[in-house]
């Protein structure tokens, strides 16, 4: 469906990023979107889960996120001998080969990144289940933007799965529960980074009047 321009007086309104024309928002059935006349960009979607699936969602992806960084993610061994290793394990064990610069990155990019934007998350939509205005929202917001691009799991997750199948030929190779967890988290951080931030912004508009 398309939006219909507004008058500037009547809120809400929605400014097209590509064009700058003005509407006033319109409500939208789940599945919907509105795009707008002048260019066709796409203004706004309706959510397709509501707060509580995203919380739900959100929620079971901090338990995989607590569970795939404490489980062991793989044990090689070599002439009987064994050696698991979580996240944290290879994280020091790469600072300690002498190349903090790519341990750095790794915590960052797997660790301390996706761990932000899932407490970001959480944070806002706990108010917002409950109908209220989540305080510091706009930094929030301004926050899961920033981080999105940087949160990088299912990179780890392809580069691991490559890693061990070349090794495999070499190695005694033993998958441990942490790989699972690492290939739910991949999923539940991918389906919780699909939520708009603008959607969000639609949401506290209409729980927090």
């Amino acid at each position: 469906m398309r939006a219909r321009p507004g008058e500037y007086s009547m809120p809400p309104l929605i400014v097209c990023e590509h064009c700058d024309a003005v509407y006033q928002r319109r409500t939208l059935a789940r599945g919907e979107s509105a795009r707008c006349q002048r260019c066709h960009a796409v203004l706004y979607r309706a959510p397709w889960l509501s707060v509580h699936a995203m919380l739900a969602l959100t929620v079971t992806a901090m338990l995989c996120f607590v569970m795939a960084n404490s489980w062991p993610i793989v044990a090689l061994g070599l002439n009987g001998k064994d050696n698991a290793s979580t996240l944290w394990g290879a994280i020091i064990a790469v600072w300690g080969a002498g190349v903090p610069l790519i341990a750095v990155l790794a915590a960052l990019t797997l660790f301390f990144f996706p761990l932000a934007q899932i407490l970001l998350f959480t944070w806002v939509l706990m108010f917002l289940r409950f109908h209220r205005r989540p305080p510091a929202f706009a930094p929030a917001m301004r926050a899961i933007r920033l981080l999105r691009p940087w949160a990088m799991i299912e990179v780890f997750m392809l580069g691991t799965l490559v890693a061990l199948t070349k090794v495999s030929s070499l190695f005694d190779l033993e998958m441990r529960p942490g790989v699972i967890l690492f290939a739910g988290l991949t999923v539940t951080l991918t389906l919780v980074t699909t939520f708009d931030v603008r959607d969000l912004w639609t949401l506290k508009q209409e729980r927090c009047r």
